[in-house]
């Protein structure tokens, strides 16, 4: 890891204008691939051009995965598309190769693949690319190690030498073993390999009955299999299992995280994936959409206290319950809105658990709403002396928090039944409706109470 001064900045810079490669390259050597996608923000972009092009394909490859997808966008745009096949793709894995595809055009895509020398890699991309992103077929590569459940073990040990080397794998997560029908039959611990170097075929050895995903299962699903089971890799197979490719934990890890990123701006009101480096013009755009709506919200607001100007002016203590009866209400519908929602993400809240998990909220929301209206009306009833403004406040806290609760619940539920994000129950959308729904029952138990 290294420290991105000013200094070293500076002096990366001299060397790129004086285009000493000697040195550039001695520099990009002893950087790590991570660390390299980190100088690009200190950089401009022909600048990371021309460092990109010095670099060996392995670690061109690495780098171009490490960046910011806006800032891959950009390089990728200014680099012909032969370039990006030979330098880029073709030293990639398939998951990682499909990842930077998809984002493209498919005219940019077939161009790409054209100049792909190795035509079962070209083919693979091609197969990968028909995946939902979101699904383990989208999430899957296809370079791994695997045997045959007939093999000897020595015949097994050569097989696995040349697939690693033919392959380019650097890492060996497990051996997968397929019948002659290439279906999964069992993982082939390494351990094996050395332990039972005389057993006369691999069958005899494997795990049988693997832990697998099918291609077209979701994304939640593959996260939810590799936590439970403390796994590294996971075998992909087809409707009939046979094995398709195999899904790594870093990838999982890396999904999970721009999946997090994702819901996060989307429960904070911002419409679309943006990064601090994103322009003026972006950053407003994925910004304003809720604020309008925040806008329109505040405005039904006002017409609603607008039209009780007259119990204002005869009862001027209401207003001062306002925010108490506004703020409550959001940050009661917030907090059942995101329960809801990271049990959605993580698959412990199921759809047989949904009553359960509505009744297990009105709970909570009576015992809420009964300490903090009694608490507020013991408040009030030895300081406001205003014993109807008093118990007008405390039912109307009570009758709040119970909606609020509640509406929270349902609606990520509703919005997930209709295979919409349920992240943006927990943003301004509970804020608001809670805030217009709680003046209304504020206003017509002050108007009931007072007539």
């Amino acid at each position: 890891m290294i420290e991105v001064t000013k200094d070293y900045i500076d002096e990366l810079k001299k060397v790129i204008e004086t285009k000493n490669k000697e040195a550039a390259i001695a520099i990009l050597n002893d950087l790590h691939p991570a660390d390299v996608a980190e100088l690009y923000k200190e950089l401009s972009l022909q600048e990371a051009i021309y460092l990109y092009l010095l670099m060996d394909g392995d670690k061109a490859a690495d780098v171009l995965m490490e960046l910011e997808e806006d800032d891959r966008r950009k390089l990728l745009k200014e680099l012909p598309n032969e370039v990006i096949a030979k330098q880029f793709v073709t030293e990639m894995d398939t998951d990682d190769a499909v990842e930077l595809m998809r984002d493209m055009d498919e005219e940019m895509q077939e161009d790409i693949l054209s100049h792909i020398d190795d035509v079962e890699q070209a083919g693979d991309i091609i197969d990968l690319l028909k995946y939902d992103e979101d699904t383990a077929g989208g999430l899957m590569g296809t370079e791994m190690i695997v045997v045959n459940e007939n093999w000897s073990m020595p015949q097994c040990i050569e097989e696995m030498r040349k697939q690693a080397e033919d392959e380019g794998m650097d890492e060996v997560y497990n051996v997968y073993v397929v019948d002659d029908d290439e279906r999964l039959r069992g993982v082939l611990p390494l351990q094996k390999l050395v332990t039972c170097p005389s057993i006369s075929k691999i069958k005899h050895v494997m795990q049988k009955d693997p832990v697998a995903v099918q291609d077209n299962d979701s994304m939640e699903e593959v996260v939810e299999i590799i936590s439970k089971y403390d796994l590294v890799s996971l075998p992909v197979i087809d409707s009939i299992g046979r094995l398709l490719g195999h899904i790594t934990v870093d990838d999982v890890i890396d999904e999970v995280k721009e999946h997090h990123e994702r819901d996060y701006q989307l429960a904070s009101g911002i419409s679309q994936d943006v990064e601090t480096s994103d322009n003026v013009f972006v950053q407003t755009k994925a910004r304003l959409p809720w604020l309008l709506f925040g806008m329109i919200g505040g405005l039904s607001n006002s017409s609603i206290l607008g039209g009780y100007a007259a119990g204002f002016a005869a009862n001027p203590n209401m207003a001062l319950f306002i925010p108490l009866i506004g703020g409550t209400g959001g940050n009661v519908g917030v907090q059942s809105s995101a329960i809801v929602v990271q049990g959605l993400a993580n698959n412990t809240l199921k759809q047989g658990q949904v009553f359960k998990q509505v009744f297990k909220e009105t709970a909570v929301a009576l015992i809420n709403a009964a300490i903090i209206s009694l608490i507020v009306f013991v408040y009030n009833y030895f300081t406001l002396g205003d014993h109807n403004i008093t118990l007008s406040v405390s039912i109307s806290l009570f009758a709040v928090v119970m909606f609020a609760s509640t509406f929270g619940t349902l609606v990520p539920l509703i919005l997930d039944k209709f295979n919409i994000n349920p992240a943006i129950a927990t943003g301004p959308f509970i804020s608001i409706t809670n805030d217009i729904i709680g003046m209304l029952i504020y206003m017509a138990t002050v108007t009931v109470l007072l007539a």
